[in-house]
């Protein structure tokens, strides 16, 4: 454990030569990998390796990474991509703990075929916001975060289009995920009717940039915004 808490307080250097120490405490590190050591393979197990295509199980990835690295980069792009959407994700879990349904976005957290330990692992979708905010309070904020998270929801997002079961879809095992990121409506159980898939899509990818990617951007660059350069 000594040598864990060394390698934690080494000091890493920054592109502009600076040594800087450690800023995220070791125990908070080995916690999240833990978690993570646990969440994967049941995740991969139950859910399948196209679960890992979420906005926020990318998120899950990356900070994982930066929080090891102490990588501003990293952890602003979680930030960006999923502080908005996992609150409403929230909001949408307690609405449904009342008996009453928001968007549906939630559903499966009430879903008795998938068991209680995997839907307890989904809780991450509540905490994960707050450990965001604090690694950027501890990091910083890096502006280029916004521009590659974009390009990265994006690129999921067509994936998902167009390679993945869409709402609705009758599977083998109703664990597989369908509608991964939304792409057909916010209901998993039926796609929206508002528009024809294809304008639902580009409105979707267009509102993720808009309404969700760039306010949060804005706030995080006034709040912790910095020097480009990081870890």
């Amino acid at each position: 454990m000594q040598n864990l808490a060394a390698a934690s307080e080494t000091k890493t250097e920054t592109e502009t030569g600076v040594r800087l120490p450690s800023r995220i405490p070791l125990w908070l590190k080995l916690t999240y990998t833990a978690f993570m050591v646990v969440l994967i393979p049941v995740y991969w197990a139950n859910y399948g390796p196209t679960n890992f295509l979420y906005f926020c199980d990318i998120a899950l990835l990356l900070t994982l990474v930066g929080i090891w690295r102490e990588s501003r980069l990293l952890v602003s792009m979680s930030a960006v991509g999923i502080l908005l959407p996992q609150t409403l994700w929230c909001v949408d879990f307690l609405v449904q703990l009342t008996g009453h349904k928001l968007t549906g976005m939630t559903a499966y957290m009430f879903d008795s075929h998938r068991s209680l330990f995997l839907r307890g692992l989904s809780l991450f979708h509540g905490w994960l916001p707050f450990l965001l905010v604090y690694l950027v309070a501890r990091i910083g904020y890096d502006r280029r975060a916004w521009k590659i998270w974009t390009l990265l929801g994006w690129a999921l997002c067509l994936i998902a289009f167009f390679a993945l079961p869409p709402a609705g879809a009758v599977l083998a095992d109703p664990k597989i995920p369908v509608n991964v990121n939304y792409v057909f409506g916010l209901d998993d159980a039926q796609p929206q009717k508002w528009l024809p898939a294809g304008w639902y899509l580009a409105a979707w990818m267009s509102a993720l940039a808009l309404v969700v990617y760039t306010p949060t951007h804005w706030i995080l660059q006034k709040w912790k915004g910095g020097n480009v350069f990081n870890r």
